[in-house]
């Protein structure tokens, strides 16, 4: 069986039970580096067989896990810190698992942009996770132009030498939105910091930071400036019978068809 382990994304305590047991009850483990995860094992006083699956040979270890798992070994895979797959290697080893038909779970945990999304105090209804944006300034305008109009929280994960040029990119696609930055989640130094996009993010950038960015405004339907019988007199001028009008208007101005039905009634 794989077993795919989600691990502190700073505090060490921020492990769970069942991460550590499946730890311990593992034949192997497969991590993204080895050096890093040496260091949570012997925290814990756990001491396994360790090898590497990382973003340069995910599919080669991905065939080795595969091989483990069929002969009845107990594996885990872990990435540097937080979820796999989510920013991390494991997605072509979860895609290739299925292919071979070979059974993988999730032990959940600790998840980075999650913990930004909530300390960043923005519309946590609705949301987009990013990830990423790519170093060339071009392919970072084609990702966010796919965004700007869309009302959703946007997330973003950022290296600190990339905090300055992605706002700025940001405020060139997006305009001007209100803006977190979070950073060091779980240690001492936890940090987040509200900002616009038009101000970007001041002072010396250190840690991984995650960018959380309000969603585009909805635009105004202009048929919401009529009043309400006018409203539903343009949508009856439309050809559509009273009681569809009344439908439609009731949706452009976000209320009930009873809340207009009594500026029907003369129509």
């Amino acid at each position: 069986m794989v077993y795919l382990v989600a691990t502190p994304i700073g505090n060490l305590k921020d492990i769970t039970l069942r991460a550590l047991e499946t730890l311990k009850d593992a034949d192997v483990i497969f991590c993204e580096d080895t050096r890093h995860t040496l260091k949570l094992l012997n925290a814990y006083e756990i001491k396994k067989p360790l090898y590497s699956c990382h973003k340069f040979n995910e599919l080669e270890a991905a065939e080795r896990i595969i091989s483990l798992s069929k002969e009845g070994k107990n594996v885990a895979v872990v990435s540097d810190a937080g979820t796999p797959v989510v920013s991390d290697p494991g997605n072509a080893l979860c895609k290739r698992l299925r292919e071979a038909g070979e059974n993988y779970t999730l032990l959940p945990g600790a998840c980075a942009f999650v913990a930004g999304l909530v300390l960043s105090a923005l519309d946590a209804d609705r949301f987009a996770f990013i990830g990423f944006l790519p170093d060339k300034t071009s392919e970072k305008r084609l990702i966010l132009e796919r965004y700007k109009e869309v009302d959703l929280t946007l997330i973003f994960h950022c290296a600190p030498q990339d905090v300055d040029k992605n706002v700025a990119t940001m405020y060139e696609v997006f305009g001007e939105r209100k803006a977190c930055a979070v950073r060091e989640i779980t240690k001492i130094h936890e940090e987040s910091r509200s900002f616009m996009l038009s101000t970007g993010l001041d002072g010396e950038k250190r840690g991984e930071y995650v960018l959380v960015v309000e969603g585009a405004k909805q635009k105004e339907n202009p048929l919401n400036s009529l009043s309400e019988i006018e409203h539903i007199r343009y949508y009856m001028s439309q050809g559509l019978d009273k009681k569809e009008a009344l439908k439609k208007a009731a949706k452009d101005r976000g209320v009930s068809k009873s809340d207009l039905y009594k500026f029907s009634l003369d129509l």
